[in-house]
């Protein structure tokens, strides 16, 4: 039974070791690579802290399974519970603040204009200030989000060939009633827009300003984002559930670990 428990130990803990060296090449990869763009940039620091967490745990599990010091496992023991524990608060977390009802369409036509007031404070807070936005912008313009979209011929593509974020960042809000000329290119009517909202006033025919800065954009960027926490609470429960099982092979390996000690120590013997 010891040999099981630590064999099953060592090897899920080789397996996080490869995932942390890779993260962390990873990491270095973005950091010497001159054409790394922004949103590559972004994810750095993650793959930084992910891949040293991970390399940490491995290490302590493999040492504790392989030459079975029951010390080292204590600390894995130890940390794999806070892990749950965080696994665990941020699952609930992640459903609270995704548990808001979608936003109310505005028009018949295109992507359902949602508002801001749908979601919740903390994805607007952290979404929508100043300094987020301005990397998510930075990263809509990298991907060159709206640059396929040129070769529209009419107003009506985008009742179904956009997606969500296209729909709001890429082209004026349709209650504005622009005049289409292409898909990145729209004019304001003589009389005005159609109706007197900010977001008919921020679009701008540059390539690179568009509606990023509409609320419609912003809402799109929140509603994306909030169907990918829902995914993200259900992986986060396949990953408690695995963490759990390996938290309880640790206990029995280290449970067996004390009993073999003991059994030498008495001079009987433990298969």
């Amino acid at each position: 039974m010891v040999r099981v428990s630590n064999a099953i130990i060592a090897f899920l803990n080789f397996l996080t070791l490869i995932v942390a060296v890779v993260g962390i090449g990873a990491a270095v990869w973005i950091q010497f690579n001159p054409s790394a763009t922004l949103c590559q940039k972004v994810l750095q620091k993650p793959f930084v802290i992910l891949g040293l967490s991970l390399l940490v745990v491995s290490l302590l599990g493999l040492i504790g399974s392989c030459f079975r010091v029951s010390f080292f496992l204590w600390i894995y023991l130890t940390v794999m519970f806070l892990i749950i524990l965080g696994v665990l608060c941020f699952l609930f977390f992640t459903i609270i603040i995704t548990n808001k009802r979608v936003g109310t369409a505005l028009s018949g036509k295109g992507y359902k204009d949602a508002r801001l007031g749908d979601y919740s404070h903390w994805l607007q807070k952290y979404v929508v200030n100043a300094q987020n936005w301005d990397q998510i912008k930075s990263c809509l313009i990298d991907i060159q989000l709206c640059q396929h979209l040129a070769n529209g011929k009419n107003a009506d593509f985008y009742k179904h060939s956009l997606s969500a974020t296209q729909s709001g960042c890429c082209k004026p809000p349709t209650y504005c009633g622009f005049e289409f000329h292409n898909a990145t290119y729209w004019t304001t009517p003589k009389a005005g827009p159609a109706v007197p909202h900010q977001d008919c006033k921020k679009w701008s025919n540059v390539q690179t300003e568009l509606c990023f800065e509409c609320e419609s954009c912003k809402t799109a960027v929140l509603e994306n984002l909030r169907k990918q926490w829902k995914k993200l609470a259900i992986i986060n429960s396949c990953i408690l559930a695995f963490v759990l099982v390996v938290y309880s092979v640790g206990c029995c390996a280290l449970k067996n670990n004390s009993r073999s000690r003991y059994d030498k120590y008495r001079g009987g013997f433990y298969p």
